[in-house]
C-alpha cells in the first residue's frame, strides 16, 4: 500500500490469508474528476503543490481545488486527466465508476461550453476500452453559483448519453430551493439526481436534498445520525449514502478514521457505499476499513456489493459485477 497525501497506511494485502483488496471488484460512486488529477500532472500543468497537512476548512479545500482546475484549459488537458483517471481506477479494482465533473463551470471559464465535457468523454471512452472499466458521468453545480449555470449544466447533460445525472455540491449552507425548477426539469427528463448533503451541514440539508432535490443517493450523508427520525426515513426509503471516510478526516469533518461514523451508519441499517471523493484511492479506502475497523473479506465484499447495487449501472452490468465479487470471495 503506497503512502497517501497527508497520511500513511500499512499494507495488509495477503497477510493472514486476507484477499487483495485491489482485486476486489468495486463500483466508485462519489469521485470528483478534478480531485483525481495526478500530482505529476498538476506539476506539469503548473498547478499548486499538494498541501503538506490536512485542510483547515472546507473553504481552504475548495480554494485549493479551484487552483488545480484553473490549470485545465485545453482539450488535451481534460482528455489526459480522464484517461489517467481510468488507468488509476482500474488499478484499484474499480470496474464501474460514476465520475463527477463540473462541466459548465469549465466551459464558461475557457469560453467553449461543450469542449471540456466532450474532451473528458473522449478520454473516458479511450480509457474504458484500454483498461476494462465502465465510466459514466454525473455533472455537478456549486450551490454558491447562479441558477442559470445549472440550466446550462442541464442542457449539457441532455446532449450526451454518457451523462446520466446531475447534482448540487459545494457549501451546504446555501439552500437547494433556488434550483428547484431546474432540478424538477432534470428529473422529468430522466436524469438521475444526487446531491451533497449531510457533509458540512446537518440533517436539514439531507431533508432538503430528498424533498426539493429528489435525491436518489446522498453525497456523504454522514450527519443523518444527528436525527433519529431522519435515520428511519432514509433507511425506509433505502437511499444509499456515498461515504468518503478519508476525505471526511482530511477536511476536518471527523477527528480520525477510528472515530468515523461508518460502522454506526451500517449498524443503523442504512445503505452504505465506500468512496474516495477523489482524495485517495479506492483500494486504499477499503484497506483502511480492514485495518481500522477489523473488517474481514466478507464485510468488504458486502460493501462492494452495496456500491454495485446503489449504482445507476444497467442490470446486466450489475449482474456481472456481483458475479465477480463472488469469485473474489471464493478464491
Amino acid at each position: 500500500m503506497k503512502d497517501i497525501v497527508r497520511g500513511t497506511v500499512q499494507d495488509t494485502a495477503g497477510e493472514g490469508g486476507l484477499r487483495d483488496v485491489a482485486r476486489l471488484p468495486k463500483a466508485h460512486l462519489h469521485v470528483h474528476l478534478e480531485s483525481t488529477v495526478r500530482p505529476r500532472t498538476v506539476r506539469e500543468l503548473g498547478g499548486p503543490p499538494e498541501p503538506e497537512g490536512p485542510f483547515r476548512s472546507f473553504r481552504e479545500f475548495a480554494d485549493h481545488r479551484a487552483r488545480v482546475r484553473e490549470r485545465l484549459v485545453a482539450a488535451e488537458h481534460f482528455r489526459r486527466v480522464a484517461l489517467e483517471f481510468c488507468e488509476d481506477e482500474a488499478a484499484q479494482g474499480t470496474r464501474y465508476a460514476e465520475v463527477t465533473f463540473t462541466a459548465a463551470s469549465h466551459g464558461e471559464r475557457v469560453g467553449k461550453l461543450e469542449m471540456p465535457l466532450e474532451a473528458v468523454l473522449d478520454g473516458l471512452a479511450e480509457g474504458s476500452a484500454r483498461y476494462g472499466i465502465t465510466c459514466r458521468v454525473l455533472l455537478d453545480h456549486s450551490r454558491r453559483r447562479p441558477v442559470e449555470r445549472l440550466r446550462r449544466t442541464l442542457e449539457l447533460a441532455l446532449r450526451y448519453d454518457e451523462v446520466i445525472g446531475l447534482g448540487l455540491a459545494g457549501d451546504e449552507s446555501h439552500p437547494l430551493a433556488p434550483f428547484a425548477e431546474v432540478l424538477d426539469a432534470a428529473g422529468d427528463a430522466g436524469l438521475r439526481l444526487v446531491h451533497h448533503a449531510g457533509e458540512t451541514a446537518g440533517p436539514a440539508s439531507i431533508r432538503e436534498a430528498l424533498t426539493v432535490g429528489h435525491a436518489e443517493r446522498l453525497g456523504h450523508g454522514i450527519r443523518v445520525l444527528d436525527d433519529a427520525a431522519l435515520v428511519a426515513r432514509v433507511r425506509e426509503l433505502r437511499i444509499p449514502l456515498e461515504v468518503c471516510p478519508t476525505s471526511n478526516v482530511l477536511l476536518g469533518l471527523v477527528p480520525s478514521l477510528r472515530e468515523h461514523p461508518l460502522p454506526r451508519l451500517r449498524a443503523a441499517g442504512l445503505v452504505v457505499t465506500v468512496n474516495t471523493d477523489g482524495e485517495t484511492a479506492l483500494a486504499e479506502e477499503y484497506a483502511r476499513l480492514r485495518e481500522v475497523f477489523g473488517y474481514g473479506d466478507a464485510e468488504l465484499a458486502e460493501l462492494a456489493r452495496a456500491s454495485i447495487e446503489a449504482s445507476f449501472a444497467p442490470d446486466e452490468v450489475k449482474a456481472r459485477l456481483r458475479g465477480e465479487v463472488d469469485e473474489w470471495l471464493a478464491t
